[in-house]
């Protein structure tokens, strides 16, 4: 058996030789298309030319296995090499034929990779102009080049210079290799922007209802081109000339919609060119068919159940007989606040819609048919907020008008998104609500995406005066927690208790001998956290020391040798060696707050009580009316506050006001004592010991009305802003033979300096004015008033703000309230600039002119630094 078996093994395999030994095999085969087809089986592939990848990875790019029978020649080989190339990472790509054996054969894949790119050279281009190009082009470094993505870079490259006004801006992308690195490249992005291209005239055809000054604007005019201005024409002074494609295609839609708007419902553009009129500028050609004007006949409503048509008809505002105005009719819809939409979006119906539809015309007439689907009720189903790392939930939750089970409302949604863009614990541009409707069960969700940003605030500051060194700190928390400070084992959210959202003020201010002042301060919005009401303590304390009369005897001889010979000492202009204990002036005090939110006449107002005691402490003062003695203060504050504003950094839209008085006991009256009649000279110890008498309690009564609004001229959020101001102030006495020497204005520059007894005294700021200038020592102000308009611009808005100013300002300041006068001021103008820098706050810069003489002196030029708040 076993020799049975080794012998048919030995003649099989003597068969399988001959088999072999008769089939043929053929090396490097030559592959014409002259001959005929041939069938083949792939017997193997093998692949070459590419390092770093397995051979089955790049043989399976081509669809082709082994096993499979192909046409030699044929198209299965030709789609294989077609596979290469639409892949678009190989510059070579070529398929033979190793060898044929039988009806086999073996396929040989010679293949390179594109090169990578291993620097990238921009040349031609600013820093930042370099990294929107990185942004937009797409080409990185690593990444294998192709013929398309440099195409592709062209195109965005040509694209964005277009839109910059470059519209002539030539682009060029070479590729050179990198002798450093094998299969690498080094491309370079040439770019030659030529000149910014701006518009030298505008031609308009078919434009017979519709006038050009109408279309292109004037100097005082808003037309309907917004955005494309003729350069050189009076007319256009201080509008944009730049020429874009984004920018006319804009503009041509709001000819159209200026057209619809005065009832010409059927204008077109039938034809529009451009073209260059030189290397800086292009003309523009627009043909218009305006077609004819139509008005309103019938408004029919159809669909509505809650509201009756007569309601309805009355809250559009439209009439028979009307100008078929679209844009308006579109605001009367939705837009406006007492649009029809939101009579159903504040009462719930989410889902309702209102289509007008055109059902008639007849001439110049229209009927309209209001086709109303009212849907069902909506009410919140979930509220979800994220983004909130550093500030607890239910601080949030309780800003919301728009709580789980609560019908929806429109309003009520915009109302939150102001309430959460005035927290200043977010980034007020990107508070934006994430509204999700779901029809099927009649809810909507609610998902508040926000993006915390710090701001918390530090001061450290150093700088130089006659009395040395001047330092101070300070430390400002927005979101402090006073729970947290006193809870165990919870949660602090890093080394200080924050959370709640209250606020923790303290600051140091001082130069050692001659100035100290520290103050602190605790205040928070929902005091015990049920229900919105104010609550707030302070207390301060400062000391101010004189200089000793040597000083003055040494600066009146540096006086004298100047006038003798033009020389002096610096040494007697200083303060630093003149130090006197025994003249000084402190100052200690403390205030209590309580505050709560209205709902009459609407929630936005704030009614504000505080009681507030300041003690005055003075020892051989020279510069107030009491140089020796203890003065009091004991006052009540009301202050009645409204704030509408959608933003607390750069307000768009919105109001801001506030009314305040602050009384004090009219001591006088308990006194019987006649002020009339004291001692008249101040050298005198009796007239010394009366004004101690008289001023022990001082006694007032002062009014003040501020007030602001913020209309936005320009859409989007990067818009022109206008800010209106108007301020009054008087202090009022109860006797005037007992005027109070604490509380008056000093009036003048930039708000926040005073003099040696600005302690004392409220600082107004009037630009293009000297500090203090319209009420300098022996004029204190006892009433007061500004006005001021302001053009905004904002250049980048977020955590960090930047925006511009451009301002006029009138104020004036009186020494007696009967002499008030609030057409009698001194005016200014000028510039400035706001930034606000997380944990820095506001700072800023104002050059103003003052136009007018204030005691014999002009204004003129001035700069005026702000820091820490908004002038």
């Amino acid at each position: 058996m076993n020799n049975t078996i080794r012998k048919a093994l030995v003649i099989a395999a003597l068969m399988v030789s001959i088999t072999v030994s008769a089939q043929e095999k053929i090396i490097n085969p030559e592959i014409t298309y002259a001959g005929n087809p041939r069938n083949c089986v792939i017997g193997g592939i093998a692949v070459s030319g590419v390092e770093g990848y397995e051979d089955y990875v790049l043989a399976g790019v081509s669809g082709l296995v082994r096993g499979q029978h192909i046409t030699l020649p044929g198209s299965e080989i030709t789609e294989a090499v077609k596979r290469y190339w639409r892949h678009g990472l190989f510059s070579k790509v070529a398929i033979s034929a190793d060898s044929i054996v039988g009806d086999q054969v073996y396929l040989h894949f010679h293949l390179a990779l594109r090169p990578r790119v291993s620097v990238i050279n921009y040349i031609g281009l600013k820093k930042s102009e370099q990294e929107d190009m990185e942004k937009k082009l797409g080409l990185l470094k690593g990444s294998q080049i192709t013929p398309n993505m440099i195409d592709r870079a062209k195109i965005l490259a040509k694209r964005y210079f277009d839109d910059k006004g470059y519209r002539n801006a030539e682009i060029e992308i070479t590729q050179r290799d990198d002798v450093t690195s094998k299969n690498q490249v080094i491309l370079d992005v040439m770019v030659d922007k030529k000149e910014k291209m701006k518009v030298r005239k505008i031609i308009i055809e078919g434009n017979e209802k519709l006038a050009d000054r109408k279309i292109k604007g004037g100097l005082f005019r808003k037309g309907a081109f917004s955005k494309t201005h003729e350069a050189g024409k009076l007319s256009s002074f201080l509008k944009a000339k730049k020429y874009t494609p984004e920018r006319y295609s804009e503009d041509k839609k709001k000819l159209i919609e200026k057209y619809n708007e005065l009832g010409y419902r059927d204008a077109v553009i039938v034809e529009d060119s451009v073209w260059n009129n030189d290397d800086k500028h292009v003309n523009i050609y627009i043909k218009v068919d305006e077609g004819k004007k139509y008005y309103l006949r019938n408004i029919t409503w159809v669909g509505n159940t809650i509201y009756n048509t007569d309601f309805l008809a009355a809250q559009l505002g439209f009439q028979k007989g009307d100008v078929y105005n679209q844009r308006l009719m579109s605001k009367r819809l939705s837009e406006d606040e007492d649009a029809v939409g939101n009579l159903y979006w504040n009462n719930g119906y989410l889902f309702y819609n209102l289509q007008p539809t055109e059902i008639n015309i007849v001439g110049d007439s229209i009927d309209l048919e209001m086709r109303i689907q009212e849907g069902p009720q909506a009410h919140v189903n979930r509220v979800r907020i994220t983004g909130n790392n550093r500030l607890y939930e239910n601080v949030i939750r309780r800003e919301l008008r728009t709580k789980p089970g609560d019908l929806f409302s429109k309003e009520a949604l915009q109302r939150s998104q102001r309430e959460l863009a005035s927290m200043g614990h977010f980034d007020p541009e990107q508070v934006l609500p994430d509204v999700k409707p779901n029809y099927e069960d009649g809810t909507v969700n609610i998902d508040w995406n926000l993006v915390q940003k710090s701001n918390d605030q530090v001061e450290f500051s150093l700088g130089w005066g006659q009395t040395g060194v001047i330092g101070r700190v300070g430390l400002k928390l927005n979101n402090f927690s006073l729970a947290n400070l006193f809870r165990k084992n919870k949660e602090h959210r890093g080394i200080l208790p924050v959370g709640d959202g209250e606020v923790l003020s303290i600051g140091a201010q001082t130069n050692a001998q001659y100035y100290q002042s520290y103050n602190a301060s605790y205040s928070t919005s929902w005091f015990g956290g049920k229900r919105p009401i104010q609550f707030s303590v302070s207390a301060y304390f400062s000391k101010q020391t004189d200089v000793s009369s040597n000083y003055y005897n040494n600066a009146y001889m540096n006086n004298y040798y100047n006038y003798l010979y033009g020389v002096g000492s610096s040494y007697y202009n200083s303060y630093e060696n003149y130090y006197d204990p025994d003249k000084f002036v402190k100052l200690m005090g403390a205030s209590v707050g309580w505050g709560t939110r209205l709902r009459w006449p609407d929630d936005y107002f704030m009614l504000n009580v505080e009681m507030s005691f300041t003690r005055y402490i003075l020892k051989n003062w020279r510069y107030f009316l009491v140089s020796t003695g203890n003065c009091n203060n004991l006052n009540l504050g009301i202050t009645l506050a409204r704030s509408s504003t959608d933003n607390q950094l750069f307000p768009r839209r919105g109001s801001e006001f506030t009314a305040s008085l602050t009384i004090t006991p009219p001591w006088s009256k308990f006194e019987n004592k006649d002020y009339k009649n004291l001692a008249k000279d101040p050298k005198s110890a009796t007239y010394i010991k009366e004004q101690q008498e008289k001023y022990r309690w001082i006694e007032y009564h002062k009014w003040k009305f501020k007030a602001r609004t913020f209309t936005a001229l320009t859409g989007g959020q990067k818009c022109l802003v206008l800010m209106t101001r108007v301020e009054l102030g008087l202090l009022g006495s109860y006797n005037k033979d007992k005027k109070s020497p604490f509380e008056t204005f000093y009036m003048g520059g930039d708000g926040m300096s005073g003099y040696s007894n600005g302690y004392a005294q409220e600082t107004i700021g009037l630009r293009g004015y000297d500090n203090g200038a319209l009420t300098p020592y022996h004029q204190e102000g006892y009433a007061y008033d500004r006005f001021t308009l302001e053009l905004r611009y904002p250049f980048l808005l977020g955590n960090t703000t930047i925006y511009g100013l451009a301002f006029a300002e009138a104020g004036n300041a009186w020494t007696n309230t009967s002499k008030f006068n609030p057409f009698s001021m001194k005016r200014s103008a000028g510039l400035g600039v706001r930034i606000f820098l997380p944990m820095v706050g506001m700072m800023g810069i104002d050059w103003a002119y003052g136009f007018d003489k204030v005691f014999g002196k002009k204004g003129g030029g001035q700069f005026h630094f702000i820091l820490g708040q908004e002038f």
